[in-house]
């Protein structure tokens, strides 16, 4: 449907050129040197020396303070004295600095290649509505329709009562989805004097992309947190920049829930890192809870696939619990900030029952009554408190699936269960011919991570130091829990982590945490793809902390017995400047040439498409096809559509797969039935996807259909034996011949090299008692 064409001096469209559905054509030899409005290669080459210029004067600052740090002793008698404060201050200083300068080049480097690949200031409106890919254009249509209403109230009325997103059913928005965002950027626009200067699109836009710069700065925290270097922040950021395909698609998918979620998510991490750091006072406790609830808030706010990310963490928290690296305080409040996050959600989305049916909230309740029922469960020695840990963990996982499952009877809550489908036959347990999961698991992206990846992150130096780390981190780990449940509980343990009387390992709270974050969340990227986003991020904080931290340096120097506090200093400062470099001389000119690569947008069926819709059909059709393609007709011409790519309901999953039964083989009586019965006037069929090549045969959206139906698959190749041959024709190809039936019940009204759309005809009953037919009566809604 879309490519990426070399860019051409002008905006005109060739009409012999290849049709775009069938591949995506992408050149990148191209003879214009200029990135983006003004800009000129001498001014990127005097900001790339100004750049470098400002990170050299950083990492020169930072050896000072290094080496001023050598001589602490001269003042261990006036610690409080200016020289300390404003050593300090100067330090907090330029480590901020570089965070906002870090940030501000990331969301620099996505707006840049989003512009540079669509050319979108030279795009038409249609052209950049469509750009909005699936279902990014379903959510961006939310806001563009906050716009365009009369007032901010009948706006939000509109979206509570909203009749234009499911034909034939009013939903609220607002409950459904995950569009608080869309909301608020919309009423700030509206309130902000910015109509005459900024266009609503890039306001949206831009501020996407400037959360990519939150994002990298809430990373750069976590890794200064950890190491106590803000230098380690500085590692971790070009990190993230540098591997820009495995940390983020925000400049192909701006609106996509995860965009606005995980710079929020990086953020809360931060923030939970903060408040794990040992001899904080209790006001410093307080307000770095309330920053995780607020990170833990917007998070939860702005993704559907919150409960299942919080659950990973509770995940991390419980198991810290049980390995006697946190308090009872701070397991507590933890849990409690998550559950009250929740809740606000819930109360927010207008009581949406798929946020009180979550595991995660299941699993607190259950971790916190487990809990406060066995008063003794960290006492006894080791063999002891293992058989306890293994009882407590039997129990809360039963008591867990027992609540959930009273929770979704009580409730009837069915809007989740494609995701644990989704899981069941990924691993083998559940049905492998459901049309729900398969649509999940023939996509790439919820497939296993591709090795790829990880040689990718090897070529940036990011890999090694992170394995490094890693192990570092998992001895240090397995020595630490052994030394808590093997030693007699302690009275007090505020200082669970520190370097006890025995002289044993060091194991930070904060430090534990993310070393099981970046484990938990690595398993969940290895087995899902897409999740992978979640990882990459973490990973390069983590790695940094590793190249940067006195305790993996210390572990280190000590196996190679070479430690001492000058060379764990020296090696600290000396091995990230050293990476630095390295990435400035090896990646930035190669960064430079990504950011300056020119391409267009190009798919004039689309833009065909969406102006004939908007021309010649009336303001009340309703449409009926693909997922994609739908989200698109309702962004671009505001018609109403009979499905989505939303696919939190099951009413929806179902009429979804009715809806495309136009791919399968079925007869025209039956699927004029069914799109009549889900309200829909005309239906839009695609070439790309009735004759679809991109995947392999049984993933094709015909296969998914003609196994679901009991159907035997298309092409040469192995059908299971209960399979039987279809009565009838495909639909989406037999339609195309306008013989009887089909052009009884079906009128071509629009084609070209990508698209058929047909109306539907109203249908007639004959009554046999009369000659003549009774009058137009239309099926059953």
């Amino acid at each position: 449907m879309t490519a990426l064409r070399q860019r051409k001096s002008s905006k005109g469209k060739e009409a012999d050129l290849q049709n775009p559905a069938h591949g995506s054509g992408c050149t990148v030899d191209h003879t214009e040197h200029i990135i983006h409005g003004d800009w000129s290669w001498s001014s990127v080459i005097s900001t790339a020396v100004g750049c470098s210029v400002a990170v050299g004067l950083g990492l020169l600052c930072c050896i000072y303070v290094a080496t001023l740090h050598e001589n602490d002793l001269w003042f261990s008698n006036i610690k409080a004295s200016w020289w300390c404060r404003w050593r300090r201050a100067v330090g907090v200083a330029t480590g901020l600095v570089l965070a906002a300068l870090v940030g501000a080049t990331q969301a620099w480097c996505v707006n840049s290649i989003h512009e540079n690949l669509l050319w979108f200031s030279q795009l038409s409106e249609v052209e950049r509505e469509i750009s909005f890919r699936t279902e990014c254009g379903l959510y961006y249509s939310y806001y563009k329709q906050m716009l365009h209403a009369p007032s901010i109230q009948q706006g939000l009325s509109e979206l509570i009562y909203d009749n234009l997103t499911e034909s034939k059913r009013t939903i609220n928005l607002l409950q459904r989805m995950n569009i608080y965002q869309e909301v608020f950027l919309s009423v700030l626009y509206r309130l902000l004097p910015l109509q005459a200067y900024l266009e609503p699109m890039y306001f949206y836009i831009y501020t996407v992309f400037s959360l990519q710069a939150v994002y990298v700065i809430g990373l750069y925290i976590t890794a200064w947190l950890l190491s106590d270097s803000w230098l380690a922040g500085l590692l971790a950021g070009v990190w993230y920049i540098l591997n820009r395909v495995d940390t983020t698609r925000v400049e192909f998918t701006i609106s996509l829930r995860e965009n606005w979620s995980l710079p929020f998510l990086a953020l809360q991490v931060a923030a939970i890192t903060g408040y794990l750091r040992p001899q904080l006072t209790a006001v410093q406790q307080k307000v770095m809870l309330w920053l995780v609830f607020v990170a833990t808030l917007c998070f939860c706010l702005t993704w559907q696939f919150n409960q299942f990310i919080l659950l990973v963490q509770t995940l991390i928290i419980y198991t810290m619990d049980c390995l006697d690296l946190l308090t009872t305080q701070q397991v507590t409040s933890l849990y409690l900030v998550q559950v009250w996050g929740l809740v606000c959600v819930w109360l927010l989305q207008f009581c949406n029952s798929m946020i009180l049916g979550s595991l995660v909230l299941s699993f607190i309740v259950s971790t916190l009554f487990i809990k406060h029922c066995q008063p003794g469960l960290k006492t006894g020695r080791l063999m002891v408190r293992l058989a306890k840990l293994l009882l407590h963990t039997v129990l809360v996982i039963g008591l867990t699936l027992l609540i959930n499952f009273l929770t979704k009877k009580a409730l009837q809550l069915r809007s989740d269960e494609h995701i644990f489908k989704f899981i069941k036959s990924k691993i083998g347990l559940g049905p492998t011919r459901d049309f729900d999961a398969s649509l999940y698991l023939c996509e790439e992206a919820f497939g296993l991570l591709p090795l790829d990846t990880l040689e990718r992150l090897a070529g940036t130096l990011l890999l090694h130091p992170y394995l490094c780390s890693l192990v570092v981190g998992t001895g240090t780990l397995a020595l630490v829990a052994h030394r808590n449940l093997s030693g007699p509980l302690k009275e007090d343990r505020r200082r669970r982590g520190v370097e006890g009387e025995d002289g044993g390992m060091i194991l930070r709270p904060d430090a534990a945490y993310n070393l099981l974050h970046t484990l938990f969340y690595g398993l969940l990227a290895f087995s899902t793809m897409r999740m992978k986003y979640i990882w990459t991020g973490h990973m390069c904080v983590f790695a940094a902390y590793g190249a940067c931290g006195k305790d993996h340096w210390s572990v280190l120097l000590s196996v190679l017995r070479c430690n001492s506090n000058s060379k764990v200093r020296l090696a600290r400062y000396a091995v990230p400047i050293a990476i630095l470099c390295y990435l400035n001389y090896k990646f930035w000119p190669k960064l430079m040439e990504e950011v300056s690569e020119l391409r267009e947008f190009y798919d004039p069926d689309t833009v065909e498409l969406m102006n004939w819709i908007s021309s010649k059909t009336p303001g009340g059709a309703v449409f009926a096809g693909s997922m994609q393609l739908l989200a698109a007709i309702k962004l671009c011409t505001g018609r109403a559509i009979t499905n989505h790519p939303h696919y939190e309901d099951r009413d929806l999953r179902e009429r979804t797969r009715q809806v495309y039964q136009a791919y399968a083989r079925r007869g025209p009586e039956e699927v004029h039935g069914i799109l009549r019965a889900a309200g829909a006037d005309y239906l839009v069929l695609e070439d790309s996807i009735c004759y679809e090549r991109r995947h392999t045969r049984g993933c094709r959206l015909r296969d998914l259909l003609d196994l679901a139906n009991g159907h035997i698959m298309d092409g040469s190749g192995d059908n299971d034996p209960d399979l039987v041959p279809a009565d009838e024709p495909r639909f989406c190809d037999a339609i195309k011949t306008d013989a009887p039936p089909y052009n009884v019940l079906f009128t071509r009204t629009f084609q070209n090299k990508t698209f058929h759309v047909y109306r539907l005809k109203k249908s007639r009953k004959k009554t046999p008692k009369r000659p003549s037919p009774g009058p137009d009566q239309n099926r059953a809604q």
